[in-house]
């Protein structure tokens, strides 16, 4: 069988902050609109949270509308907010129990030819088990699967599956298996929290028990952990070592019960050698595909940009039961903007833009003996 893991960076929206030319060119936008999301979402509003609310709503280009170029307001019931003639905008809300509504990136639509590309990278891939990342939700994937997977020259999976999870930008994880590969008992770790009550997972962390054709058991834990490029160093740090620590815990008492056969894949959002992953890489059993003998990076150690060492950040780790099957593995990068003069790696012929590539993630699989 073959397990992969991609991050397909949306399917067909994607959140115009989140969608322009670099990452540091939407950090601003993100980072506002998630300071104004947690004042919003306060039982009771002090004067001091209501100038910040202000001036965020201000500073993300709604001082005279709600629909600003990168976030809209929602207003359903009640009153938030006044405009006055002279200017600014004025918090008149004591709580959120006085409005209802709700504070929303807008999206825009994935480029067309990306959004091919992507599907080619998955085609290619021909997995049995196929971990995606920054997923919209489950709709989305279930028509990508159903409608543009086929339409470019693929074969649509049995089954997909997406657990909503804690990232309100819509960029979840999920799971796509073929026939015979059945998803069974699945468990969500949206919930876990930290001792001061913060939620654990950026998105979720979840369970996916797979069933082979062969009467094997397998569990999945598809992750996407906190970035480096939102928020500040240490506290983005911090929450990646939590992350880390705790999907160590879930893997050990997986072991405790029995389950030999266990991956834990996706875009952890640092190198192997960091400490926010030390709890997870050698503080567990787990193995790095690409330490296999049989894995083939193609030249290139990393999975993401320009695929140096540094930019190592997706995974697929093995349990030592699950690591002695491996027959074979690889990175596929044809749907990754190759850099120009020279490119670095082979495309696909529509692949001619920065903006038509599928991802800027490398897609990473291995057959397992299973």
């Amino acid at each position: 069988m073959r397990l992969a893991v991609y991050n397909v960076e949306n399917l067909f929206d994607r959140a115009k902050a989140m969608n322009l030319g670099t990452w540091a060119q939407g950090r601003d936008v993100l980072e506002q609109f998630a300071a104004l999301n947690r004042l919003l979402g306060q039982i009771r509003y002090r004067p001091s949270d209501k100038t910040k609310m202000a001036r965020l709503i201000v500073d993300l280009g709604m001082a005279a509308s709600d629909t600003g170029p990168f976030v809209i307001l929602r207003r359903n019931r009640g009153g938030l907010l006044k405009r006055p003639k002279a200017g600014g905008v004025q918090i008149v809300a004591e709580g959120r129990a006085d409005w209802v509504g709700s504070l929303e990136l807008r999206d825009e639509p994935i480029d067309e030819q990306a959004m091919r590309n992507t599907a080619r990278v998955i085609n290619d891939l021909n997995a049995d088990v196929l971990g995606v990342v920054e997923a919209e939700n489950r709709p989305v994937l279930s028509a990508f699967n159903g409608q543009v997977l086929p339409a470019t020259g693929g074969d649509a999976f049995r089954q997909v599956m997406v657990i909503d999870g804690n990232d309100d930008r819509g960029i979840d994880v999920g799971l796509l298996t073929r026939e015979g590969f059945l998803i069974g008992t699945m468990r969500s770790h949206v919930d876990d929290r930290l001792p001061n009550g913060e939620v654990v997972f950026s998105r979720d962390c979840p369970e996916f028990e797979i069933a082979t054709p062969q009467g094997a058991r397998m569990v999945v834990m598809v992750n996407h952990l906190k970035s480096k490029g939102y928020g500040g160093k240490a506290a983005s740090d911090a929450r990646r070592k939590a992350q880390a620590t705790r999907i160590g815990e879930i893997y050990r008492r997986l072991l405790e019960e029995g389950v030999e056969h266990i991956a834990v894949i996706g875009d952890l959002n640092d190198t192997p050698d960091s400490a926010p992953l030390a709890p997870l890489i050698t503080g567990t059993t787990l193995k790095d595909a690409f330490t296999h003998p049989a894995f083939d990076d193609g030249g290139y150690p990393g999975t993401y940009g320009s695929c140096g060492p540094s930019n190592k950040i997706d995974y697929l780790l093995l349990s030592p039961a699950l690591y002695a099957t491996v027959q074979l593995g690889g990175v596929l990068r044809q749907g990754m903007w190759p850099g120009v003069r020279p490119r670095k790696w082979e495309t696909f012929p529509e692949l001619t833009r920065p903006e038509d590539a599928g991802s800027d993630h490398a897609a990473i699989w291995v057959d397992l003996d299973l």
